[in-house]
């Protein structure tokens, strides 16, 4: 079983390197080497911006693929027409086991983004800038970043800027639940349709995009149009990043202009020379043979000629010893587990749809085949959000791909290959290993005033749980950095006044504050039960 791909693996470019310039001299760019290597930037006006990303055709690079200039237009339109300052977040959160193009940037070339954003924030007139991140790793480069441009959040200033982290989901990616994380909510989609450029952060307009896309926009800022337009194909201009893992003897990510025939990248990765078949635009993506890997470039418009697509730049080649619809179950299974929880296609159809395919890998027959595909098609275009249609994507391209491997499986119970797992996906009990960031400090209550009511549970459910006295239980450890606004947020709305933040002894874990043990009879006549 292949593990699960490195926070930061191997960095490749094809031709000359523009998001990677400067990767060759040092780990990270900090700014006085990012200013050396990339040179000073001038603000840019808004319809000025708009146009120069309308001329390098500039799509977000998260996986929609919306034209940024749109975006950007519909935001200081909103803006305008409503009479408040909009907000720009950048998203880097990056829940697919099989991306790190994003993490490999806001680890290695953070000013690269911020650049691109605070363009973006100078020329709508932005208030507030979010940087939204999944790992460790990702927040303290990003903190660091923002610490040496003299950036923070405090009250007072004409551009706050703040680090919110998401959880490493596949749904916590998505731009409604990105908003939703900034605002102290759950990074769970709302199950509602709403734009951001219209209703964002704090109800404000938002111009939310890639990490990716904020880091092109700065490159394209430098070059101009023109000289950008030099690198890669007419109508898609520039280098795209691309994650290379699955069955390949060294998981990449690499700078490449559109236009690269897609079997060198993959040769450059030292994947098979004759693929069984390669996952294009990851986890939510489509399947292509290798066949069309030979007559395919590296662009959105050659993929999807041959039925592929290039999504969230994730490629991920699979060779002849395994069982493609095994390893499809793996990420079917995992791809299931990541729902929302708040739409019956997600919540019952996914499930469904894994067990489905499940059922014909282990000898169901014609049956479970037709089954399947019933159930896939009942999944699309009816879910809450983006989630159950990106898998039923997947799942449709894996049944038309495979189609040998589905009929040996459906006629003659399989076809005697193992699942050997090289498709990337993390270890099981993720979600609860969490990393966190210690702040130095920890919440604590004053027992004298707490009354129980509960509120600071409902407010920081991770740092906080009702006992089954009815009184607060803290968790006995230092607040972790991406939970300190939760942790602020609980304390001001106390109606007791009884719980603060302290520092934590040493800066490490802290001693769970004691309660004195009064019996259920003592507080009632107190009147202190929870209310």
């Amino acid at each position: 079983m292949n593990a699960p791909l490195p926070d930061v693996p191997e960095v490749r470019v094809v031709g000359l390197p523009q998001l990677t310039q400067g990767f060759d001299l040092v780990e990270r760019l900090d700014l006085p080497m990012h200013l050396k290597v990339h040179g000073p930037l001038e603000p840019i006006g808004g319809e000025r911006l708009a146009k120069l990303a309308e001329d390098i055709s500039l799509k977000g690079r998260g996986g929609a693929g919306f034209p940024f200039a749109r975006k950007l237009r519909a935001v200081a339109e909103a803006a305008i027409r409503r009479g408040v300052r909009p907000a720009v977040v950048v998203n880097g959160s990056e829940g697919e086991p099989a991306c790190r193009k994003d993490t490999v940037l806001l680890n290695r070339a953070p000013h690269l983004i911020l650049d691109g954003a605070l363009l973006a924030a100078e020329a709508l007139g932005a208030r507030t800038l979010v940087v939204a991140v999944t790992r460790n790793s990702t927040e303290v480069s990003i903190r660091a970043a923002l610490a040496e441009r003299g950036l923070s959040d405090r009250r007072g200033q004409p551009l706050r800027a703040r680090v919110v982290r998401t959880p490493e989901r596949m749904v916590s990616g998505e731009a409604s639940a990105v908003i939703r994380a900034v605002g102290g909510g759950p990074a769970l989609p709302p199950g509602r349709r709403e734009r951001a450029s219209e209703s964002g952060v704090g109800g404000a307009p938002t111009l939310l995009s890639n990490a990716e896309t904020f880091a092109q926009l700065a490159v394209a800022a430098r070059t101009g149009a023109s000289r950008y337009g030099l690198a890669g194909v007419d109508g898609e201009p520039g280098t795209v990043l691309l994650t290379l893992s699955g069955a390949v003897a060294r998981p990449m990510v690499v700078e490449v202009p559109t236009g690269v025939p897609l079997s060198y990248v993959l040769q450059l990765a030292g994947a098979p020379a004759m693929p069984q078949g390669v996952l294009t635009g990851g986890y939510h993506g489509n399947w292509i043979d290798a066949m069309a890997v030979q007559g395919a470039v590296v662009s959105k418009a050659s993929l999807a000629a041959v039925g592929g697509s290039l999504g969230a730049g994730a490629i991920l080649p699979i060779g002849p010893e395994t069982c493609p619809l095994g390893e499809a179950l793996r990420v079917a299974n995992w791809l299931a587990a990541e729902t929302a929880g708040q739409c019956g296609p997600c919540r019952l159809g996914l499930p469904a749809a894994a067990g489905g395919l499940s059922d014909v890998l282990n000898g169901g027959g014609a049956a479970a085949l037709e089954a399947l595909r019933e159930v896939v098609q009942a999944v699309k275009g009816r879910g809450a959000c983006k989630h159950p249609d990106g898998s039923a994507r997947f799942f449709a391209s894996t049944l038309s791909a495979f189609t040998d491997d589905l009929a040996t499986h459906v006629l003659n119970g399989g076809c005697g290959r193992p699942t050997t797992g090289v498709l990337p996906l993390p270890e099981p009990g993720y979600q609860e290993a969490e990393e966190s960031i210690p702040s130095g400090e920890r919440l604590a209550v004053d027992w004298t005033l707490c009354q129980g009511h509960g509120l600071c549970a409902d407010l920081a459910p991770e740092l906080i749980r009702m006992g089954a006295d009815g009184f607060p239980v803290l968790a006995d450890t230092s607040v972790p950095t991406h939970l300190q606004g939760r942790a602020q947020r609980a304390v001001r709305r106390c109606p007791a006044l009884a719980l603060r933040l302290e520092q934590a002894s040493g800066g490490g874990a802290a001693r769970p504050a004691e309660r004195p043990a009064l019996p259920p009879v003592s507080r009632k006549a107190l009147g202190t039960g929870r209310s």
